[in-house]
């Protein structure tokens, strides 16, 4: 990988993680494991998290390493701190260094606005205790070891606008208000830590997906979901791939504080 002979870096280098250590939160669900492929394929050891340890270091085990570069997976869960501590301490000793976060996975709500009560509502902000808890532990490994980082927070459309509800009729629980209440403050968030940090070398920008449901999702809810795209179809998980590695690369070495959206045009409306 080379520079221009005026000293300008090529695409090539811009984009290429070789060397560089990227910590995938949920890296084993639906957009993670998209996530952490582009990561892998861009030339990062990418560390794994689960909340089940041996289920971390199978899914690394699975991923490409072009450049010869090893993976790790190690157990933490967002919803305690102290395992946040440990899972970032393991990350270190398995790959000594992060590079790159993706503050990728969550606890979901498991009720609607109908029936969900204040203990669970409360719940479900506290995963964004949990991303700003793994965010500063980042930071202040950057911080320490003398060089910058990429920080990147998943938000989501519903962060950004309401849902349509006559789209989840019968699956209301894809659409919960406490879901819609996290993402907007995930997306505060990033703004917010990205001007206390530039300082430090330590970019956050957000990844904003828009409609990309899992296979499981409700077929006649997918449909509906489809006709308020403006691209008339659903996003696919590899259609964040090129997303996540410009966010975390030197490709965006001049973007804190941003909020990338991948979605089709949802928001466009």
């Amino acid at each position: 990988m080379s520079d221009t002979g005026a000293g300008e870096p090529t695409i090539d280098r811009l984009f290429d993680l070789s060397g560089r250590v990227a910590l995938v939160t949920g890296a084993t669900g639906h957009l993670g494991g998209a996530l952490s492929r582009a990561l892998a394929e861009a030339g990062a050891s990418v560390v794994v998290t689960s909340r089940a340890a041996d289920r971390a270091r199978a899914f690394a085990a699975s991923l490409p390493a072009p450049r010869g570069q090893k993976h790790h997976g190690v157990g933490l869960d967002y919803m305690d701190a102290a395992s946040i501590d440990r899972g970032v301490d393991d990350a270190l000793a398995a790959a000594g260094r992060i590079d790159i976060l993706v503050n990728n996975g969550y606890e979901r709500v498991q009720a609607d606005w109908t029936t969900v009560t204040g203990e669970q509502f409360t719940r479900q902000l506290a995963n964004a205790t949990g991303c700003f808890l793994l965010a500063r532990k980042v930071r202040a490994h950057a911080v320490a070891r003398g060089g910058g980082a990429s920080i990147i927070m998943i938000g989501s459309m519903y962060g950004l606008v309401g849902s349509y509800p006559d789209a989840y009729v019968e699956a209301p629980m894809a659409s919960p208000v406490a879901y819609h209440a996290l993402k907007g403050g995930i997306l505060s968030m990033t703004r917010h830590l990205a001007v206390y940090w530039a300082g430090d070398g330590v970019r956050v920008n957000c990844l904003t997906p828009g409609p990309f449901p899992a296979p499981a999702a409700p077929e006649k809810m997918v449909r509906r979901l489809c006709t308020r795209s403006p691209m008339g179809r659903m996003g696919r998980p590899d259609e964040l791939k090129g997303a996540v590695v410009f966010l975390a690369s030197d490709a965006s070495a001049y973007m804190t504080g941003q909020n990338l959206i991948i979605d089709g045009g949802w928001c466009a409306w």
